[in-house]
């Protein structure tokens, strides 16, 4: 049985290595770390089963289509499209671009082939198999090992034997030094991205018909990549090999040895990746301190005044009000929802916002704050939250611990590590004892959690409760503000600057990354026990790694910085189902939105709140248009409270006051503008062009000279 175990886990093996040797590939060349590799190989899987077994094709050309053409041609398109223009790009903006694009094609997989249709497939060659030092292994499995030898081989002698594997590792130690030299970077990448692509779809396949064609496990298929890519250190293809085979055996191992009987280790095998990788990222030598780097972010965190916090807490609660007094209850609930998952990504802004510190498993601590207001807060008791709030700064804390000589890719892997040892483990366990305490998890995968019941408030009617819910995101928005405003805030803006001037400051560091993990870790979990009150009851799916891509990717899209970019995303993933209810066709949007947005991230360092709030800022030019807008806001609020005009009438009716007042002022504003050097001055005169013989003696004018002579 060992024998066989082994023989099976080094063809597993092999396609870890082919995809990890994708992703180091790509990283050595333009060092870009791939967070989307794995949806890559999801969608020249699911490419290769459309041609082969739904159009019929000949296996060989459906595997020369997908391989040497669409894989690649999306490489290059990804390349060209998206990646050149991150070359200088800070390396948090690399890390959020990629992440959104992993979301973009799983939303892409999603809708080009539902999960609701079946898509089977076989291996290669009929199934056939040969015996193997008496174990009978497939020709399927042994291709595999073939073909990862084969591409173990050629890309050592691409990188170390061609010019332009020379080029390629080059540009990544000197990008102008290299162009000096006569090197071409650009086609360098495009060709490391069209290979990478490639390798990712042909892990896809091969592993596709061992396990099954599934979105969610060949994306995650990628976590094996990483900790082999980590065990290589992102450098060593050798070294890569190696890590593919320490996780191929202990995953055949699993299958063998962990009995399939014991509901506590079950389902540990599918969490092994997850713990090699947060292993093997512990194990890493220690980096240096990251310094200010000559392309820093031109992102801005805003330091409110305590008037305008105030202000904006009340108006948010004011226009709840309003919006809770037309609202029916199944239109209540929805609108909850929306303030519950605001709530999570708020908390993201202490920790990413100000401290620049990546973290994708806010869901996660959601999760253990949703569990805790059911087992404790069983009838929406209001302590139920404090003790999500502890438990899950002390969860924060305690990972955070070992997490905190990382930063960049390496704290973004830990903690999406950790996301995937709760979701494929932890939250599976039934419940058992620690000591004097019984520690219970998502009962029978489903838990009911009470929404929060307050003295003297009936927290069963809906629109009661949506106002309690825009109270209390209205005064954790206040202690964001309250932590910006602080000396603890000014440090973790200078940590996200630059940790080795802090670190050089004696600033400590690491005290503070702890800290901020922890607050946010708390804030989260609050936001979860909340959030899952909106819902009644909940599951594990609910709180996965792939639902806490896209609230980080939508609260950095809205503005990372403030509660708007946190009330942005909550908008988005709350407020699309709502769409979708009444528009069906929309119902593939809700899953390209997040990542497309999130892609055009370098563009838009300050979120698109702020873009939103200067456009209206012309409204302060044109104080009639102003005018017209609060009259407007007025009516319709007038009419709703009356019961006149509900439902979507008063949402178009709101939309469109937005949108025309805007537009009217602009072109109010531009009709005002100067139209001569006579009206404007000196500031008004162009120069870069030749200036006209009247705007030089308006330029004269200005300067008290005399006219210039014809």
């Amino acid at each position: 049985e060992l024998l066989s175990l082994t023989v099976l886990g080094l063809c597993t093996a092999s396609i870890f290595a082919l995809a990890a040797s994708g992703l180091v590939l790509t990283y050595t060349t333009t060092g870009i770390f791939n967070f989307a590799h794995g949806a890559i190989g999801m969608l020249g899987a699911f490419a290769y089963w459309q041609l082969q077994y739904d159009w019929g094709w000949p296996t060989p050309v459906a595997l020369l289509v997908v391989l040497g053409g669409l894989a690649p041609a999306l490489g290059l398109a990804i390349e060209r499209g998206i990646m050149r223009h991150l070359t200088d790009a800070p390396e948090t903006v690399r890390i959020v671009v990629t992440i959104s694009l992993l979301v973009a094609l799983l939303g892409i997989g999603f809708w080009a082939w539902p999960a609701t249709e079946p898509h089977p497939t076989t291996q290669l060659f009929g199934g056939e198999s040969v015996t193997l030092f008496d174990v009978g292994v497939t020709w399927h499995r042994i291709s595999g090992v073939v073909v990862a030898v084969a591409v173990a081989l050629g890309l050592r002698l691409l990188l170390f034997r061609t010019q332009a594997g020379l080029d390629m590792r080059a540009a990544v130690d000197s990008r102008p030094l290299a162009l000096l030299h006569g090197a071409r970077p650009d086609r360098s990448a495009a060709l490391a991205w069209a290979i990478g692509c490639s390798l990712a779809a042909l892990a896809g396949i091969l592993i596709a018909p061992v396990t099954s064609l599934s979105h969610i496990n060949l994306t995650l298929l990628i976590v094996n990549a990483y900790a082999a890519a980590m065990i290589g250190r992102l450098r060593s293809l050798p070294m890569t090999f190696v890590g593919a085979v320490i996780l191929g055996l202990a995953d055949s191992y699993a299958i063998g040895y962990i009995p399939s009987d014991n509901s506590y280790f079950s389902s540990f095998r599918f969490a092994i990746p997850a713990v090699l990788l947060f292993v093997v990222l512990l194990a890493l030598p220690n980096p240096q301190l990251a310094t200010r780097s000559g392309t820093a972010s031109r992102e801005d965190i805003a330091r409110p005044s305590w008037t305008t916090a105030l202000a904006t807490a009340a108006g948010i609660v004011g226009a709840t009000l309003v919006l809770a007094s037309v609202l029916s209850d199944a239109d209540a609930l929805r609108a909850a929802k929306i303030f519950g998952l605001a709530l999570i990504a708020l908390s993201l802004v202490p920790l990413t916002g100000f401290g620049g510190q990546v973290s994708l498993c806010q869901m996660s601590f959601a999760a253990i704050g949703a569990m805790v207001m059911a087992h404790h807060g069983s009838a929406g008791e209001p302590v139920a939250l404090l003790y999500a709030a502890l438990i899950c700064g002390a969860v924060g804390a305690l990972i955070a611990l070992p997490a905190l000589r990382l930063s960049g890719i390496y704290l973004a892997l830990s903690t999406a590590a950790f996301a995937v040892f709760l979701d494929r483990w932890v939250f599976n366990l039934p419940a058992f004892d620690l000591g004097p305490w019984t520690i219970r998890m998502f009962d029978l995968g489903i838990i009911a959690v009470q929404p929060l019941d307050l003295p003297g408030i009936d927290g069963a009617d809906r629109p009661t409760h949506l106002v309690v819910l825009s109270v209390v995101f209205a005064m954790m928005y206040l202690l964001v503000v309250a932590v910006r405003r602080s000396g603890f805030g000014d440090r973790l803006l200078a940590m996200k600057d630059s940790p080795a001037a802090c670190a050089t400051l004696g600033l400590d560091v690491t005290r503070l990354k702890l800290a901020v993990f922890a607050l946010s870790a708390a804030m989260a979990g609050v936001g979860g026990a909340l959030y899952a009150g909106t819902q009644g009851s909940v599951s594990p799916e609910r709180f996965a790694l792939f639902e806490s891509l896209p609230l980080l990717l939508l609260s950095v899209v809205g503005g990372i910085g403030s509660a708007a970019g946190a009330l942005f995303a909550g908008l988005i993933l709350g407020g699309l189902p709502i769409a979708i209810g009444i528009w069906p066709f929309l119902t593939n949007l809700n899953r390209l939105l997040p990542g497309t947005m999130g892609i055009a991230l370098g563009r838009n360092p300050n979120g698109a709140v702020r873009d939103i709030a200067e456009r209206y800022s012309v409204l302060k030019e044109v104080p009639v248009a102003l005018l017209g807008l609060l009259v407007t806001a007025g009516i319709l609020a007038g009419l709703a409270l009356a019961g006149s005009l509900t439902g979507w009438g008063l949402t178009y009716g709101g939309l469109a006051a937005m949108v025309v007042w805007p537009l009217l002022a602009e072109v109010l504003a531009a009709r005002r503008a100067p139209t001569s050097p006579s009206e404007s001055g000196l500031e008004w005169a162009e120069v870069d062009r030749p200036l006209r013989p009247e705007e030089l003696h308006a330029v004269d004018a200005a300067l008290g000279l005399e006219p210039a002579d014809a």
